[in-house]
């Protein structure tokens, strides 16, 4: 038995015509619903991250959070996040503890 795409709005919180365009690849859901989608999913269907850069990504995109307000959460400067994701530069010793150590 299939669900509906009305269906499927309904507990993300969001139009039929958004989960339509999500469906079709006419746009990708941002990341404010992404933690919405897991848990109607059951799972994670983004592809699992091998990079520093795509851990992060995931991670922001998996609490539904921006660049900006992921940065105040880790207590860094957005550009240097940014950066991070684009795989140019790593977290310093302390910052990289910090990242281990904290729960996002």
């Amino acid at each position: 038995m299939g669900v509906f795409p009305k269906q499927v709005a309904e507990q993300i919180g969001v139009d039929r015509a958004t989960v339509y365009n999500w469906e079709r690849k006419h746009m990708n859901p941002p990341n404010r619903h992404v933690p919405r989608i897991i848990n109607f999913l059951g799972y994670n269907p983004l592809p699992a991250p091998t990079t520093l850069a795509e851990k992060l990504i995931v991670a922001r995109k998996n609490l539904g959070l921006t660049q900006k307000a992921m940065a105040r959460k880790l207590g860094v400067d957005p550009t240097t996040l940014a950066r991070w994701e684009k795989g140019r530069g790593r977290p310093s010793n302390r910052a990289g503890r910090f990242l281990r150590a904290k729960p996002l």
